[in-house]
């Protein structure tokens, strides 16, 4: 009996002792880089890309009244160089690949490509540069600036709310998130095709992830 009471606490001395060389030897980090924020103000100010497996454009129009149909644009690309201390110096670009554009119909898909709506052959990227941001809350932010679809640029604002920030748990990489939503008349662009049967006013719900570059 005593022989396994000596061998139990030999063991148990070994697990702590392996515990506090662990604790002495990790890098500690400091609250900033590891805690994520709420709090728009605490954001790492810096330069930072979409992550595209995070970042999707779902958008949803009218369909002869009898329901909303939804699609999503889920090949996306921006670049966002953020001031927390003054959001309105803030930058975004955005480029739309308009290839990715999927309704899980692929006779729809390929509908949408064609000189009816996307003209993807002559028309590949859709594009979006802030013009002006304004804050009008602490979270939450209009961003207005020129969409070029279908050859045409016009104005379009997006009403963006500040999400989190702060490292992902499987990697530990900085990335910050928001959610978007605005709305456009796409015969603004030259996408005429159907009216007044299918919907002339779009919606637009955005979710995005940026990485740290």
């Amino acid at each position: 009996m005593q022989y396994l009471i000596n061998k139990s606490m030999k063991h148990l001395l070994l697990a702590l002792t392996s515990i506090i060389i662990f604790t002495l030897t990790t890098p500690a980090y400091s609250q900033t880089e590891v805690a994520t924020t709420n709090d728009p103000a605490q954001v790492k100010a810096g330069a930072y890309v979409l992550d595209k497996s995070h970042g999707k454009i779902t958008w949803s129009i009218s369909h002869m009244g009898f329901s909303t149909y939804t699609g999503q644009f889920a090949d996306v690309d921006a670049k966002l160089n953020l001031d927390p201390a003054k959001p309105a110096n803030s930058t975004l670009d955005v480029t739309v690949n308009m290839s990715g554009i999927g309704t899980l119909n692929e006779k729809l898909d390929e509908h949408l490509k064609t000189a009816d709506f996307f003209n993807v052959a002559k028309f590949p990227t859709a594009t979006f540069k802030a013009t002006k941001i304004e804050l009008t809350s602490n979270k939450a932010a209009k961003i207005t600036g020129n969409l070029t679809l279908l050859g045409t640029t016009k104005p379009v604002t997006i009403d963006a709310t500040f999400n989190q920030a702060g490292p992902t748990p499987m990697t530990n990489a900085y990335r910050v998130g928001f959610t978007g939503s605005g709305k456009l008349k796409r015969s603004d662009f030259g996408m005429s095709k159907f009216l007044p049967m299918l919907g002339d006013d779009v919606s637009l719900d955005i979710e995005a992830e940026f990485t740290a570059s």
